[in-house]
């Protein structure tokens, strides 16, 4: 594939078309079998638009992402849910938007990361249609209570942990509820071979797996050799080259699943996702670790509503049905995923499952339809919501953004203290309650407007040459605001 081609950016994104939970008859089972297909999702934590050698990056060397991208269909405008990890994996395995499911930020010593009881999980749909169900990696959906424990939402299979991050040599995993602590293997390692592990075992039946590794989060650690490799190239800080060792050899991990499945004869009906909870981290922690490092033509980072903290990468593979080596310029979000690769095991909805923001796109991936004028929408700021704080909605190639205060990006020291203590503590339960914390945030008067077919990096406001433009789109924003905030109040009644 030409490397220009997956970096290209265009206007071709849209509305709602009443696609929700439906699929070509022609398509749904898919393979000439009629055998479901089985289901891998794989998600990197940080890792940007950028961090990928088929989105136009010089150092990384990916080569299984890149067998997966030559298989499949490589997303250009793939959307998280949210710019932090716990509230865009909500989105992930709900498929709503994070605020209506609870998850608005990372303290779960303050349950802020829970997807409420009330929600129905991606795995909940895929066990109530029969498929053995596992999740291999990090959970950071709930701690301290074992209703929010992944075997509690649909995950028959759990082997990983449920703090924000841990140690990559020192760790202490959870499985299905019972401790397990290091070997002094490499963390990344070990999870690829619970992914095979897990294949292996069910290889007789349809499955359905979620790889969350923890590469490449904090804290920075990786293989020597693969630190020296990109040491070695010269104008790598040693951040940033422990980074790219970290994506590598998670890459490598990733192709151990993908030989597993071609072992097995399951390659050709296994739908396999890749992608990123959001964009990177590319500030500093004190001390000298830049981060700073290539990421795409984009401004922002995790955390920030500008495309470099939402945008991420994304490759869908599924050899039965979906193209070869094929690129989609749509417009693609966390909430698509959930009603996509379910509508096609062919299988009904659970009852009483929540209503559903995302759309099954895989019509979309197939280039056989497109979306006419779809709007998306973010916001986060620590503690309570606030609209016009770190919000932005897409409207096709017209972008309304809200920036970030400073001041509303820092977390207080009992929330610090509680994600670096369960990296040394086994999982327990302890009484915490969903709470805000008060915060003052010194927000803009006005939000900005960007043309994203013709300026990605944010930098042109359009915002007074556009001004009705403006008002219809912040309307819109806030009505979104209201709705899903509205959905959050009744959510944490079951958190």
């Amino acid at each position: 594939m030409n490397r220009r081609n997956f970096i290209k950016t265009t206007a071709a994104a849209t509305a709602c078309m009443g696609m929700n939970m439906a699929c070509s008859r022609k398509h749904i089972l898919g393979s000439k079998n009629g055998n479901k297909p089985n289901v891998i999702v794989i998600m990197a934590d940080d890792q940007g638009y950028g961090d990928l050698s088929i989105y136009g990056n010089k150092y990384l060397a990916n080569p299984n992402i890149e067998r997966l991208a030559s298989r499949g269909v490589v997303m250009n405008q793939h959307y998280s849910g949210s710019p932090l990890c716990g509230p865009a994996r909500a989105a992930l395995l709900t498929g709503r938007y994070n605020h209506r499911t609870g998850a608005i930020s990372v303290e779960s010593n303050r349950c802020l990361d829970r997807i409420s009881l009330r929600e129905k999980t991606i795995a909940d749909y895929f066990a109530g249609a029969g498929y053995a169900t596992g999740m291999v990696g990090k959970w950071h959906n709930g701690l301290f209570d074992r209703r929010f424990h992944p075997n509690a939402r649909g995950f028959q299979n759990f082997a990983g942990f449920l703090n924000g991050g841990m140690g990559y040599y020192d760790w202490i995993l959870d499985y299905n509820g019972s401790p397990r602590h290091s070997s002094g293997e490499y963390l990344t390692d070990v999870f690829s071979q619970e992914g095979v592990d897990f294949i292996d075992r069910n290889k007789d039946k349809p499955f359905f797996l979620y790889m969350a590794y923890n590469a490449p989060h904090s804290p920075l650690q990786a293989p020597e050799h693969l630190v020296d490799k990109y040491m070695s190239m010269g104008d790598l800080n040693k951040t940033v080259a422990t980074i790219y060792a970290m994506i590598e050899q998670m890459d490598t991990g990733i192709g151990r699943i993908l030989d597993k499945l071609e072992e097995t004869g399951l390659d050709e009906n296994t739908i396999v996702l890749f992608t990123s909870d959001n964009g990177p981290w590319l500030g500093d922690f004190g001390g000298g670790d830049d981060y700073m490092r290539y990421n795409g033509p984009f401004s922002g980072m995790k955390n920030f509503c500008l495309e470099g903290g939402i945008r991420v990468p994304a490759i869908i593979s599924w050899p039965s049905s979906l193209p070869s080596g094929t690129i989609c310029n749509e417009m693609i979000h966390f909430t698509d995923w959930l009603p996509t690769l379910f509508a096609a095991t062919g299988c009904k909805a659970p009852i009483g499952g929540m209503p559903l923001d995302g759309f099954n796109v895989m019509d979309v991936l197939r280039g056989e339809t497109n979306f006419q004028n779809r709007k998306l929408f973010w916001q986060h700021n620590r503690n309570e919501p606030v609209m016009n704080c770190n919000s932005s909605m897409r409207d096709g190639k017209w972008k309304l953004v809200w920036p970030y205060p400073a001041g509303s990006i820092v977390k207080s020291d009992d929330d610090n203290y509680w994600y670096h203590e369960m990296f040394k503590r086994e999982h327990f339960e302890m009484d915490v309650k969903y709470e805000t914390l008060e915060q003052e945030i010194d927000t803009a008067e006005k939000p900005s407007l960007y043309d994203i077919e013709n300026d990605p990096g944010e930098k042109d406001d359009l915002a007074e040459k556009q001004p009705e433009r403006l008002n219809k789109m912040q309307t819109q924003l806030e009505n979104w605001f209201d709705s899903v905030e509205k959905d959050r109040h009744e959510s944490i009644k079951y958190t």
